[in-house]
């Protein structure tokens, strides 16, 4: 991995690929299109991304989904990162082993699907997972890069992880 490389390509799982990893995916092409090719996937992708997911991204981010799809992790066996975050604890025990070594680091976020409420119950855990995972792209997007060697970029990466925990009420497991 070569921290002064110009584009990186980063891959963000969750099981199903319908929340948390197409909000990573679709937030960081928009904070850092410049720096990063971002990708998502899912040990075991539902149908179709979740339409509170799509439409937050659309309203209060200002991205166009239309291209958003859910597709099984194994679609990018071959596929060389820099980087792969999961954001589920699942994807963290089920994750395959990636071509290239690429910096492997773990960003649990709650599943906002699971919160069992009213609508807009449901509509603020999906909110308040977005923004989670936005400051925590902002955070990946200002790393200096061509300042820190491999060890120090995936210290600083999996550190990411680590901030500011969000306790979802009314979530039901799964």
């Amino acid at each position: 991995m070569n921290p002064n490389k110009s584009r990186f390509r980063i891959l963000f799982l969750c099981t199903g690929n319908s929340a948390r990893s197409i909000f990573a995916e679709y937030l960081l092409k928009k904070i850092a299109p410049a720096r990063f090719e971002s990708y998502s996937a899912g040990s075991d992708p539902k149908p179709a991304p979740h339409p509170l997911a799509l439409q937050i991204l659309r309203e209060d981010f200002k991205i166009d989904v239309s291209d958003a799809y859910s597709k099984p992790w194994t679609d990018f066996n071959d596929t060389v990162f820099d980087f792969v975050v999961t954001l589920c604890d699942t994807a963290r025990e089920t994750c395959p082993v990636w071509p290239g070594q690429p910096i492997i680091a773990h960003w649990s976020s709650p599943d906002p699907s699971l919160v069992a409420g009213s609508k807009e119950e449901e509509f603020r855990a999906f909110w308040l997972v977005a923004q989670q995972i936005n400051r925590r792209l902002e955070l990946l997007a200002a790393l200096p890069f061509g300042k820190l060697d491999a060890l120090r970029l995936e210290a600083a990466t999996r550190e990411i992880g680590t901030r500011e925990r969000i306790p979802i009420e009314g979530q039901r497991t799964a």
